[in-house]
């Protein structure tokens, strides 16, 4: 390996969301840190289900929803599919 190139690769310490934490090693500052995460597989929508709301004050969630009418992908056809069509009426054959 070429020296002089490479960041200094070194233990710190990760602290999840729910106080939880474990040593790694990491480019991250510099020897002995420790590194809080704002959002990890325990708080993330995409990892719990989605139970919590996204706060999006006027952001790509609302452009979207103002231009798409808030009903997301599909969403013309989900309004089509919950409707049934009406039945026809069919006179008995003599």
């Amino acid at each position: 390996m070429k020296e002089g190139i490479h960041p200094d690769y070194h233990e710190i310490t990760v602290v999840m969301t729910d106080g939880t934490t474990y040593k790694t090693r990491s480019t991250y500052g510099k020897a002995g840190d420790t590194l809080r995460l704002e959002i990890d597989s325990k708080s993330h929508p995409a990892w719990t289900g989605g139970q919590q709301k996204l706060l999006d004050s006027g952001g790509q969630l609302a452009r979207f929803n103002k231009r798409f009418g808030g009903g997301g992908f599909g969403g013309a056809a989900k309004a089509s599919a919950a409707k049934p069509a009406a039945a026809k009426e069919t006179k008995p054959k003599k």
